[in-house]
């Protein structure tokens, strides 16, 4: 698995004009494995409402230039209050898995988290995931009991916890 990104790789903010591609990614992968919850569909159909106007941000990693310019992964923080962040909604896409577009939007995505000021990142995850729980673990999250007390989703058996490096 490579850890680094693809050259032609951009981490930007979310745009309406990938609104789409928000649903399109994490369903591919919700749909695979699990069920989409009530909460995810109106999430990814409405992230502007659900995540950025409440103080959270939507990330996407684009390959390609100009007009051959396409979403290849997303990742969202969902601000909690008081400093707290869920890390939710990460996707790639399935063809340019193992790539490391899932550690470049991880690692931008903590970047966000910092910029932010948060006193507290986490998310909720399922044991079935075991290559993002890898990913997960690598950038510094660690596993706390699941599951999250106040958790959202039927799936998560995982709930983790990020430590930043001393």
């Amino acid at each position: 698995m490579s850890t680094t990104a693809p050259a032609d790789l951009r981490i930007v903010d979310y745009a309406p004009r990938w609104r789409e591609d928000f649903a399109r990614l994490n369903l591919e992968w919700l749909r695979r494995w699990f069920v989409v919850e009530p909460i995810d569909e109106q999430v990814l159909h409405d992230p502007q409402t659900h995540l950025i106007a409440g103080g959270g941000r939507v990330l996407f990693a684009l390959s390609g230039t100009g007009a051959e310019q396409r979403a290849v992964g997303t990742v969202a923080l969902r601000f909690d209050g008081d400093g707290v962040f869920e890390l939710t909604k990460m996707a790639v896409q399935p063809d340019r898995r193992g790539a490391g577009i899932g550690r470049a939007l991880l690692l931008a995505a903590i970047d966000a988290y910092r910029a932010l000021h948060g006193r507290e990142l986490y998310l909720e995850s399922s044991s079935v995931l075991a290559p993002a729980l890898q990913l997960y673990a690598s950038a510094g999250f660690v596993h706390r009991p699941a599951p999250r007390p106040g958790s959202h989703y039927a799936r998560a058996d995982v709930y983790m916890v990020w430590q930043p490096p001393a």
